[in-house]
């Protein structure tokens, strides 16, 4: 996440050959380019006189600064399906994988011993049901029905509460395809019961519609406690960098979900082809070490491109698009600075921690140079840094010191020096920099203007040459 207290701003302008150097350096660099070249020195509020410059041509930047955090390319927390120990590891913190490599394996005792009851429920489905005489199956019907409703909208109320968009997706997905092959097998049985009370159809008749509902819960049963058992074999989606464990939280999962289903379409391990996705956890991750479901074993990160999420204040984001350069400085390689470019910007508000609201803006990482010329090293996801978009970018124009320009009103003016003497000249501004000024009219390359202490000058003030 972004450093707390930070929040991004427009600045003025930035010099772009000086920025491998870090802000503090390049500022202080920044002031003795100016001084050198404009003669500029403070002036005005301190008892020394304004001081003058010449009016000159150079690069002028507007840019917008935000905090921002490393990001991967792609990122999959592995998790536990179920109950058990770590069997083996095969990989460390910090190795290198392929996609399809194996990360662990975890012994789970009791997912074996949920195959086998599933197993063994289907066989028996397979073999018919026994119905007592005289039994009201229609009202038996009902009655499971109105559980079933009644487990699904809890399902689905709990599933809106998952943080997650993609694991959201994904178990309302799941409890849909349930509640399908649920409705699916009920009206099936509904209408079996319907013939046999209407004189139309015999017991074995309906007997074997309610077994064939039946074995569509069983069989369901089956194939998720068996995808259960192939998910305790942990592999790597992608090719990556991978760590032991994971984050930890609180927010619900399929395991809690499929506790509210009803109980003929729910399995122990949880809700059908969810693989090893479950409520977020840490625990320690060794050999041997226990698990729950649903615990982080490992982490693959797909680092072979890095991304920054910017979080930009509201005042500035119209001012960003896609496509803009940018500046990033990371906290961990302060004499460093990276390349990026605007892939996205976001439209979901976040509370910023100083009030307001900040937007998302995405970038692509781009490799980073040293101060002393040298390759920067490769960042690791969640390192933070500072981004310096350029929002307009603007060469070899006529520009002067953003001290020289006094604004009152709607009108910006500087004091040129005529004969001597300070004359007021109205000017037309473009890209504003924090240091340096686009002057688009009222002044030519080489004009004296007063360059420092400004605010201080009075129409016909005799000025030092």
């Amino acid at each position: 996440m972004p450093s707390s207290g930070r929040s991004s701003r427009r600045v003025r302008e930035r010099s772009h050959h000086a920025s491998a150097a870090p802000r503090r350096i390049r500022l202080i660099m920044l002031g003795v380019l100016l001084a050198g070249s404009l003669g500029a020195c403070t002036g005005g509020g301190d008892g020394r006189p304004p001081q003058l410059g010449a009016v000159a041509r150079s690069d002028v930047s507007e840019v917008v600064e935000a905090p921002g955090t490393v990001s991967a390319r792609a990122t999959a927390v592995l998790r536990a399906p179920a109950d058990g120990t770590v069997e083996r590891l095969y990989v460390a913190d910090g190795d290198k994988v392929r996609a399809g490599d194996v990360l662990a394996r975890i012994l789970s005792p009791d997912a074996e011993e949920r195959l086998a009851r599933a197993r063994e429920a289907d066989r028996a489905a397979s073999g018919g049901v026994s119905v007592p005489a005289g039994a009201d199956l229609a009202a038996l019907q009902h009655r499971t029905d109105e559980a079933a409703r009644e487990g699904f909208a809890e399902a689905r109320e709990a599933a809106q509460g998952i943080p997650d968009p993609e694991q959201r997706a994904l178990v309302l997905t799941a409890i849909t395809r349930a509640e399908t092959g649920y409705r699916t097998a009920a009206d099936a049985a509904r209408t079996a019961v319907a013939r046999l009370n209407a004189g139309l159809g015999g017991l074995g008749a309906t007997v074997s519609s309610i077994t064939a509902a039946q074995r569509v819960q069983t069989r369901a049963a089956v194939g998720a406690a068996e995808r259960t058992i192939g998910a305790l074999t942990i592999k790597a989606p992608f090719g990556g960098v991978v760590g032991l464990g994971g984050p930890a939280g609180g927010a619900p999962g399929p395991g809690d979900l499929a506790g509210r289903l009803p109980r003929p379409l729910r399995t122990e391990d949880g809700l059908t082809g969810l693989g090893s996705l479950g409520v977020p956890g840490a625990s320690p991750i060794a050999a041997g070490a226990p698990v729950s479901a649903g615990d982080a074993v490992a982490t693959v990160a797909d680092v072979s491109a890095l991304f920054l999420d910017a979080r930009v204040d509201e005042r500035d984001v119209f001012e960003v698009r896609e496509g803009v350069q940018a500046d990033v400085e990371l906290d961990a390689v302060p004499d460093g600075t990276y390349t990026a470019k605007a892939t996205s910007v976001g439209s979901t508000p976040a509370a910023a921690s100083g009030g307001g609201v900040t937007y998302k803006v995405t970038l692509a990482l781009g490799r980073g140079t040293l101060a002393g010329g040298g390759a920067a090293p490769w960042p690791k996801p969640g390192m933070s840094a500072m981004v310096s978009m350029r929002i307009r970018d603007v060469r070899d124009v006529l520009s002067v010191p953003a001290a020289a320009v006094v604004t009152s009103g709607r009108e910006s003016f500087v004091w040129v020096e005529s004969g001597g003497r300070a004359r007021r000249r109205v000017v037309g501004v473009g890209v504003q920099g924090d240091a340096t000024v686009e002057i688009t009219r009222g002044l030519r390359e080489g004009e004296r203007i007063v360059v420092r202490g400004a605010d201080s000058v009075r129409p016909g003030q005799e000025l030092d040459p």
